[in-house]
């Protein structure tokens, strides 16, 4: 595992792993060289596009919330470099809309953190839908509709949330409120 810089390793798949989160990364890429991948670490999205373009990832682990832009935007720049590249979205702020938008932007699962390895290295194997997946008998709560809207406005607005609070007419202060609180899922 390196931060910023990579070994060369001809055998091993070279995969890209980008969360502003230290202590996570580090474990993330520790287990995931113990299952034979050569791992390189960024935090950012300008050290993983620079990393990306240097090494040229046949896999990335990437975090929705990044400092500066949303991971959103590196998911689509990776895959304008590569377009074989198979990407897992992670985030602990989950929503459909996020999850949409990862998808359509190229990646290849959304996963909600805290995330077991062995769910993201099946994420990676994953090439179809899953038409069994377990639907919910029980609608989703008012605070998570209101989650779920608000992240879709977000969204919207390329992740502005002052241009969100004015769309959504709520005081900024009060919408990055409701965006620091996650509501539960049902």
């Amino acid at each position: 595992m390196t931060t910023l810089a990579t070994m060369e390793v001809d055998d091993q798949p070279a995969l890209l792993i980008v969360d502003d989160d230290l202590t996570f990364c580090g474990v993330l890429a520790k287990a995931m060289t113990k299952r034979g991948f050569n791992v390189t670490c960024a935090h950012s999205v300008e050290q993983a596009l620079e990393c990306a373009e240097a090494y040229m990832p046949e896999y990335a682990i990437i975090d929705l919330r990044l400092p500066g832009t949303s991971g959103l935007m590196l998911v689509e720049k990776l895959k304008n470099l590569d377009p074989g590249t198979r990407i897992v979205m992670l985030t602990g702020y989950a929503s459909i809309a996020t999850a949409v938008e990862a998808i359509k932007l190229g990646a290849t699962h959304y996963l909600a953190k805290p995330v077991d390895v062995d769910d993201i290295m099946m994420a990676f194997e994953r090439t179809t839908g899953d038409a069994d997946v377990q639907i919910s008998t029980h609608p989703l709560s008012v605070g998570r509709l209101e989650w779920e809207y608000i992240q879709r406005v977000l969204n919207e607005n390329k992740g502005n949330v002052s241009v969100t609070a004015r769309v959504l007419n709520m005081h900024r202060r009060t919408l990055q409120r409701k965006l620091t609180k996650y509501p539960s899922k049902t």
